[in-house]
Formats: C-alpha cells, structure tokens, sequence
C-alpha cells in the first residue's frame, strides 16, 4: 500500500461504519480490523498511513459528536497502540503515546458514563502494553484523571478505575527510576480533598509509594504530612483505619531511617498544629509524632522546644488519657535537657512556659512550673531578666484551686529568692501587696498559712518572717499592716514548721540570735496589741507585757483592741501557752506574768474572754504558791525552773509602792528593777526603744481609726481585710504540738466574738 494514500483506500467501508456501529460486538471486530492493518503498516515501515489512520481515528471518532463513533475511535486507537507497541524499537515517526494517549484521556471526563468506560478500558490497554514508555510523559495527567474517576457515580466506571488504577500503581512499583519530584505537588494539592472516596484512593497510593525501596518519601513528607493527619478525623471509619495505617508505617520508616535524611524542623512544625487539634485521634497521633523525635532527635529539635511546649503543655490536661500519657512521655524527654541546650533559645521557652502559667488545668500548670523550676537551674540569668513578667503570673498561682499547683508556684518563687537578698526582698513584697484588697483578703484567708510556711519550710522561718516584718514595719496602710501581722503571729504561734522559731523566741532572754529575732519581729507586730502581746508572752518577756497592756492607761482604746485582747486571751487556753500557764504556779518567780494577766482582766470588759481569764486566774492559789516558791525546789525541778528571775520580768514603771501589803509586797520583794535595755547572755532586746514606738504605732492606729470614723464617706465599719482576718481560723492552720482540736475550738469561739 502507498505512502500517503486515501483513507477510504486503507479503511474499508465496512471497518468505518463498524466503529460506529451502536453495538459493541460490531465495533470490537472493526477494532481488531485497525489493529491488523497498523500490524501491517508498521511491518512495512509505512509509518506515514500510520499516522493518517491515527488523525483519522481521533478527528473523525474520538472526538466525533457521536457517542457510539467515540466509543469505537477509543477501541481502535487502544488497537493501534497495541499493534505498534510490538514496533517501537522501528517506529520512525512522532511518538505515538504522544498522538493517542491525549485524546483517550479526554475521553475520561466524558458526558456519556460508557464512553468513561471505554476511556478507561483502551487506557488499561495502552498502558499495559506500553508499561515505562507510557509512565514517564503521561502518568501525572493519568493519575489525575483517577482520582477524579474514584468518585465516579457510575459502577462500571469505579469498575474499571479500579483496574486502571491497580495497573498504575503495579508499573509504578516496577519502575526504577520513577520521578517522585515531579508528582509530590500535584499529590499535596490533591490530598486537600475531604471526600471519602478520593482520600482512600489517595491513602492506596501513599502505601505504595511508601513500599518502594527507592523512592525516597520521607524527603517529602513535610509536604504532605498534615493533609494525611487530617484524614484520621474522615467520617468514615474505613478511611480513618487507613489513614492510621499509613502513618504507622510511616512513623516506623522514620525511626528506622538516618536523622540526615530528614528534616526534623518542618515534620515538627506539622506535629505541633496538628497536636492542637480538637480531633483526639489527630492530636494523639502528632503527640506519638513528637514523642519519637524528641527520643531520637533531641539535638536537632531544639531550636523547636519552644513550640513543641506549645502543644505538649496543653495535652497534659486532656480528658483522653492516652493524650495525656503520650504528653507526659514526651514532656519527661524534653526536661531532659541535652548538652548545648542553649540552642533551645531559653528566652522562647519561657514565653512558651509563662503562657501556660495562667492555663486552668492543674496539670498543665504544674508542668509549666515544674519548666520554671528547671530554667533556673539551667539559666537562672534568663529567667531574672523576666521576671517582672514571671512574678505576677507566679502570684496568680496562689489563688488555684488546687493546692499542688500553690505549692509548686511557691517552690518556684522559693528558687527564684534563694541566695539572692535582693530577689528576696523583692518576692516578699510583692507577696504581701497580694494580700490587699478584697480578693487579697481572700486569698490570706485561704492560703496565707500554706504561703508562709511552704516559704519557711524552702527559706528558713527566721529569713520570711523577718523579711516580712522588715517590709510590715514600713507600711503606710495602717490597718493593711495590722491585719497581717495578725495573720502572721496566728502563723507564728501555730505552724509546725515554725518550731524552731518559737523555741528560739523563748529563748530571747539567754542568746542573742533569741533577742534579735524577737526586736525585729517586734518592730512590725506592734501594729497589733494582740500581736505583740503574744509575741512577749512566748518570749517570756512578762514585765514588757505589762508595760505595753498599762499602757492603754493612756492611750485610746477602740473596739479593735478589744477584739484584739479577746482572741488573745483564747490563745492563752491553747497547748502552745502550756509552758506559760505553768508558770503561773510560781509566783514569786514570774510576778511579772500575773501583773500582765490582770492588766489583761481589767482591760476586759465582763465578757466570755473576761469569765475565762477570770477562772484560770483563780484557779491559781498564789498566797499558797508564794510560800511554797520560797522553799527550795522540790527533787526533779528544772535548771529553768530554778534559775532566778530576768530582769525583765517586772517593769520598774508598774512596781508595787512599799506601804502596799499582802501578796503584792511579796511578789515585788523577789523582783529587781529593769532598765531600757536587758542583757542575758550577751542578748540585748532595747525594751525602751521598743516601748516609744509601740506607743507611737498604737496612738497612729487610733488616730486613723478617729479619722475613718469622722470621714463623710465613711467605708463600711471594719476593714474589709480585718474582718477577713477574724476569719482566718485554725482550720486552715496545723497548729504545732498537737495544738489542732484545741485551737480550732478556740479560735472558732474567737471568730463569733470578733464578728
């Protein structure tokens, strides 16, 4: 047959009108006719009528208005190319996939649902016989045209996508040189889609893709990571299990692979979006994710510490307790700070931490300070550089419902002032300007014990209390000031960790580590006369006491003094004043302590208090005690006990005259004068000085309270914080020695009495 002859000459009649024919067995044969003749032609080498066959099959049929003349066109173009492919080595023309893969892929998008079939049928064929010549150039645009197939309504053509697509991924497999640069974009566009049946064809082939050796996934894996975490929250439990089985196996090449081969930095970027997810399959997936780098990539991740916090912070408190769990691992890893930490940029994690510090869930917030505890270790100059950002954030802690987050928030502020006098100072104050205000006197009623000690047990109970009272001692707020010096001597005379404090205090007369705990103390607790009163009675310091009580001789006594001698007089019935009501079995060695027991009575008036002091006072026989007192101590009497009396015991100002008689000659007998300054084993405590400016601070008081009462916008009758600290009872305290059930009922009984 010539070169270039007419069609008519080299299809018949009969193979033309076949091709069109509405049957399909009619159109099959006149295929196979198209196919013989190219068999023929090509063995020829008349490449020339090839070609005229093959515009003539995709002008007139493939593209023919007529659906039955499409359908054969597509049949005989898949015959031509079958014909030729037994060729290729001799075929001297233009590339014939070039010429017939085109069309039948228009094909594939077709109206008519059976032209869709036969595209896909005459495809498979093409493909199959071409297998690597057809994957190079045309498998992008094949790849493309199935996934728009997948979620074909018609089932013959899912049929037959099915086929094509099992094919496709069998010559991709084969292949050895299969170009993963070229199809990872259109594959991170295409795995944007929600549609179920799209993403399980797309889940398929990132199987395998994954399962050849030498294609290289995980090099693209940032790209296209997120879009597979989004499928495992798919409607459909089908596509979730794949999805999940897809990152599994993923997760698995990745532990195994080398750490240069990856790049940590962006997969982890992925991980801590999806880690905040409100899917909890996602968000447990990219926590086991994040987990495993930070196992076996610690170093490389550093530089990301920071974000990573962002999303394993958070899943500690979620209610799925695998999420939980997995954070927790992940968390432990991340404290675990590898050497050259610094490239962690310690100032971004702790923005990351502060952020945390104000989470509502106690788990949450306790990693976030358990992270603060472990900057200061690390980098303690980092975390001083903020802390004018950390500190409030800190403070708010105290008022957490839950107590573990309070402790942890003090342990961190303990840290923060530990061998830094300045950091100290500085946390102190601002410890006690969260006391003021109404929610200030809340959260003193709830946690100021918990505070102070916690601080004690971490700083020392001489270092915060005499902290304390410095910066109480330079207190303008006058009620502010006296409010918590209350607070603190309930604290003081209650707290088992303070024990050691008040056994120094009663040993104030005899060291001098005693007496300057007790001046220093003093300065700021004679903002109270309950305060300070207490504070002599457990330092021994009787003669003082009756001082500072005789004093009200002169100075104005207002409702807050008396409240103040009320509760007093309850402490005084509680286990820590045993030793003190003891005492009181020796006269004629203690006068002092009678002479302030009945300064005490008669300030009193007739009340519950009065009746109280009044019964413990005459259940004293001191007539019959002073003589007994003059007898020499009875087998078993202490050293104490027998030692002679301090100087301080009776005041010189307050002694009995000597025309007096009875009782009060005998008390005054056994006493010698004091002066503004007792001395005990090199202790000095200046009571003068001390005496001036508890009067000077009382007269203070009693002025603010005359100008409070006359002011035209008079505030409510006591001070918020006042009658807040009335409400500071035992129950949130744990007094020492076994004082618990006593000092409850006392202060209970205090509290109505106050109120």
């Amino acid at each position: 047959m010539p070169p270039g002859a007419e069609i008519d000459t080299l299809l018949s009649q009969v193979v033309l009108r076949g091709l069109g024919d509405k049957l399909y067995d009619k159109r099959k044969a006149a295929a196979l006719e198209v196919e013989q003749l190219v068999k023929t032609l090509a063995k020829e080498g008349n490449w020339a009528s090839v070609v005229q066959i093959l515009d003539h099959l995709i002008e007139d049929y493939a593209y023919s208005p007529q659906a039955n003349c499409r359908k054969g066109g597509l049949l005989a173009l898949a015959a031509a190319a079958v014909a030729l492919a037994e060729r290729k080595q001799e075929w001297a023309g233009p590339d014939y996939l070039a010429v017939v893969v085109p069309p039948v892929l228009n094909s594939l998008v077709d109206a008519d649902a059976r032209v869709r079939y036969y595209a896909c049928e005459a495809l498979y064929n093409i493909a199959k016989v071409s297998r690597d010549d057809f994957l190079e150039p045309h498998f992008n645009c094949t790849f493309d045209a199935l996934f728009r197939l997948v979620a074909d309504p018609d089932p013959a053509v899912n049929q037959a996508t099915t086929f094509l697509d099992a094919l496709m991924k069998d010559i991709v497999t084969a292949h050895e040189h299969f170009n993963m640069d070229e199809f990872v974009g259109q594959f991170q566009t295409a795995l944007k889609v929600t549609a179920p049946r799209k993403r399980a064809f797309l889940l398929s082939w990132m199987q395998v893709l994954a399962s050849v050796p030498d294609l290289d996934m995980l090099a693209h894996l940032p790209l296209f990571l997120g879009s597979l975490l989004d499928c495992l929250c798919d409607p459909f439990g089908e596509v979730r299990a794949q999805a999940t089985k897809v990152l599994q196996d993923l997760l698995m090449e990745v532990q195994s692979a080398s750490t240069q081969n990856l790049d940590y930095q962006a997969l982890a970027t992925v991980l801590v979006d999806a880690a905040k997810s409100g899917d909890d399959a996602i968000r447990l997936t990219a926590l086991r994710w994040l987990r495993s780098f930070v196992v076996d990539a610690k170093a490389e991740l550093l530089p990301l510490y920071a974000i990573i916090l962002q999303a394993i912070l958070p899943a500690l408190s979620s209610s799925t307790p695998e999420i939980q769990q997995v954070a927790r691992e992940a968390n432990a890893e991340l404290l675990d700070l590898p050497a050259g930490w610094e490239a962690a940029d310690p100032a971004a994690l702790l923005a990351a931490v502060a952020n945390e510090l104000h989470s509502l869930q106690e788990p949450t917030r306790m990693a976030a300070l358990l992270w603060l505890n472990t900057l200061l270790s690390k980098s303690r100059r980092t975390v001083l550089e903020h802390l004018d950002v950390l500190l409030p954030s800190l403070f708010d802690a105290l008022h957490a419902p839950s107590e573990r987050v309070v402790v942890e928030a003090l342990s961190v502020q303990a840290a923060i002032a530990a061998d830094d006098p300045q950091q100290f100072r500085t946390l102190m104050k601002e410890l006690l300007d969260r006391f003021r205000g109404p929610s200030g006197a809340r959260l003193l009623q709830r946690r100021g014990s918990l505070v102070v000690r916690r601080l004690a047990t971490r700083l020392g109970g001489r270092a915060v209390l005499s902290m304390l009272s410095s910066i109480l001692e330079e207190e303008r707020d006058l009620p502010f000031a006296a409010a918590l010096v209350q607070a603190l001597n309930l604290i003081l005379l209650t707290a088992p960790e303070l024990k050691d404090l008040r056994m120094s205090l009663r040993s104030a007369g005899r060291s001098k580590e005693g007496a300057q705990l007790f001046t220093t103390l003093y300065r700021s607790w004679c903002h109270s006369l309950g305060a300070v009163l207490s504070l002599c009675f457990l330092s021994e310091a009787y003669g003082h006491a009756y001082e500072l009580a005789s004093c009200f001789a002169e100075l104005p006594m207002g409702v807050e003094v008396l409240v103040q001698i009320d509760r007093l007089v309850q402490l005084l019935e509680t286990p820590v004043f045993n030793f003190l009501r003891l005492h009181l079995l020796h006269p004629a060695r203690y006068p002092a302590l009678l002479w302030s027991m009945y300064a005490l009575l008669m300030l009193l008036p007739q009340s519950e208090a009065f009746k109280t002091l009044h019964a413990r006072l005459h259940s004293v026989p001191t007539v019959t005690l002073l003589k007994m007192d003059g007898q020499p101590p009875a087998q078993g009497l202490s050293p104490k006990e027998a030692a002679p009396r301090r100087s301080q015991d009776f005041p010189t100002d307050h002694r009995p005259k000597d025309d007096m008689n009875g009782v009060w000659k005998q008390i005054s007998s056994g006493s010698t004068a004091s002066s503004n300054s007792s001395s005990a084993g090199g202790a000095e405590i200046p009571f003068g000085e001390l005496l001036a400016l508890f009067r000077r601070r009382q007269l203070a008081h009693a002025q603010h309270e005359e100008q409070r009462r006359s002011s035209a916008f008079e505030a409510e009758p006591e001070d918020t914080l006042l009658r807040t600290l009335v409400g500071l009872s035992a129950v949130n305290l744990e007094p020492a020695d076994g004082t618990l059930s006593a000092t409850r009922r006392t202060m209970s009984d205090t509290n109505a009495l106050a109120l």
